[in-house]
């Protein structure tokens, strides 16, 4: 007797379309998410000396160069704000959005030996980032509010407002540029490597390019406008707005960002699912 037809216990398809994510799969794989969480967040600081703290130094070290540089030697307004929580708020905003563009933009490059052994839905591996990166952004954000409670226990004049309620708004839309971008720029690097030399370049202009070191309200009206082209304009300005009520909040700048993140995330899946097909041919 012919032996029966073996009963596959999975069976892996092609995906025959470019705007396809299977959630299904992805929560299947759910427990390899959250092992690559763990990873990519203990394996930053791995074997340093301080460990974790670094997550706190980064962000102090940052805001009292900046205090020095752009507060102290510049003179460049901070909307009467301190000037230690004025740059806090953009720094901490900012980080979330260039590590998770950052990390995620080498994906196809420094998994691909995992790639090309171990089959799992490959958009787990920049999810991890944006899940990890949020840890390190809680992290971040704690720091914030504890320079914010002082100076607010403290008797500086702040004014938090119910524009907090569009936080986890704007954590989502941080995340979702940076993994939309950072889909992208790993589906382009591919073939084209220049792009790896080039983000960090690109991420350091991009940040004098959004009020994370100075207010809105002291651009030039005949130059706001390309500043507020940069989605992440509004996001840090709405922060700001937020905790310390200053500077200027627009739903309608919010949305534009909003709209460019959900354009570019679309776009970036599109690019993320044809590349993947064929990218190990090229890596």
């Amino acid at each position: 007797m012919p032996n029966p037809s073996p009963k596959w216990v999975l069976e892996i398809y092609p995906k025959d379309k470019l705007l396809h994510i299977n959630f299904k799969e992805i929560w299947q794989y759910r427990d390899l998410l959250m092992l690559l969480v763990r990873r990519d967040f203990v394996s930053v600081y791995k074997q340093t000396i301080l460990g974790p703290l670094w997550f706190i130094i980064q962000p102090i070290l940052t805001t009292l160069m900046f205090m020095v540089i752009f507060g102290g030697i510049a003179k460049i307004s901070t909307d009467g704000m301190p000037q230690s929580l004025f740059y806090m708020a953009g720094i901490v905003t900012w980080n979330y959005f260039s590590a998770c563009i950052t990390t995620t933009s080498d994906t196809f490059i420094t998994n691909a030996g995992i790639f090309g052994k171990v089959y799992f839905p490959r958009i787990i591996m920049p999810l991890s980032v944006v899940i990890s990166k949020l840890i390190s952004f809680g992290v971040q954000f704690v720091l914030f509010l504890a320079f914010f409670f002082y100076y607010y226990f403290s008797g500086t004049i702040l004014h938090p407002n119910a524009t907090l309620l569009l936080l986890p708004i704007l954590i989502i839309t941080s995340a979702g540029l940076g993994l939309g971008l950072g889909l992208i720029i790993t589906s382009l690097t591919t073939k084209y490597r220049d792009f790896r030399f080039l983000i960090q370049f690109a991420i350091q202009l991009a940040m004098y390019a959004s009020p994370v070191i100075y207010p809105l309200s002291s651009i030039p009206e005949k130059y706001k406008l390309f500043i507020l082209a940069n989605p992440m304009s509004a996001i840090i300005e709405t922060f700001k707005y937020s905790f310390l009520g200053s500077g200027d909040f627009n739903g309608y700048y919010l949305a534009y960002s909003v709209s460019f993140m959900l354009i570019t995330l679309l776009l970036g899946v599109i690019i993320f699912n044809k590349v993947e097909k064929s990218f190990m041919d090229t890596v």
